[in-house]
Order: C-alpha cells, then structure tokens, then sequence
C-alpha cells in the first residue's frame, strides 16, 4: 500500500497542478467571481490532501502497514474525488446541486487525518 499511496500522491499532485493552472489561467472572467472561488478552494484542498497522500504513503513504508494507514489513504482519495472534484464540476457547469456531495468529502478528509494519527501512535508505540 505504502508504494501505491506515494505513486498516486505523485500523480494526484500533478493533476492538481495542472486543474489549479487551468482555472488560474483558462477561467477567469468565464465564470462568476463566487464560482471561481469554489474552484480555487477545491484546488488548494486537492493539493493539501495530494500532499497528505504522499506523507500516508512514506508513514507507512517506514512505519508498518497498518491498516489504518491503509484507510487513511483511501480516504484522502475519496476526499479529493468528492470534496475538490465537486466544487470543480460545480463551479464549471454551475450546478449548485452538485455541493451537496462536497460535505462527503469534507468527512473523508477528516477521517484520512484521524487514521493518520492514530495509525501514527499505534506504529510509534
């Protein structure tokens, strides 16, 4: 799992790269000013969630393979799916409706960090 977090916190964090250069570059000005905004939260959550993806993968290679790194790792994906994924389609097809699943995600997040930790204490014990 350990190698598996650290290759998709690779490429999580280049995608999250290139959307921030997009919306940065290719959406201002065609799309409301709040909307942008939500953009721009789904990037900086995605990046810090990119980077909480990588330091699961590393804790566990040096650490152990606990399973709750396991799910902490899972969760910090379904997060970027779900929370910055949402506020991305949100805010480029303006589908309001669409935020009610950003929450979710704002949960997973939470829940990744919470594994982290006590997968952290567990493995440091």
């Amino acid at each position: 799992m350990a190698k598996l977090f650290i290759v998709i916190g690779a490429f999580v964090m280049a995608l999250a790269i290139a959307i921030g250069a997009f919306g940065a570059h290719g959406l201002e000005g065609r799309i409301s000013e709040r909307m942008l905004k939500n953009y721009q939260t789904g990037v900086l959550y995605h990046m810090i969630h990119g980077i909480g993806l990588l330091a699961t993968g590393i804790l566990a290679w040096k650490l152990g393979t606990s399973g709750m790194f396991s799910g902490a790792g899972w969760a910090f994906i379904v997060g970027i799916v779900l929370f910055s994924g949402s506020l991305y389609v949100m805010a480029l097809t303006d589908l309001r409706v669409l935020g009610a699943i950003t929450p979710i995600g704002g949960l997973a997040f939470i829940a990744g960090w919470v594994l982290l930790g006590l997968a952290v204490m567990r493995e440091m014990a």
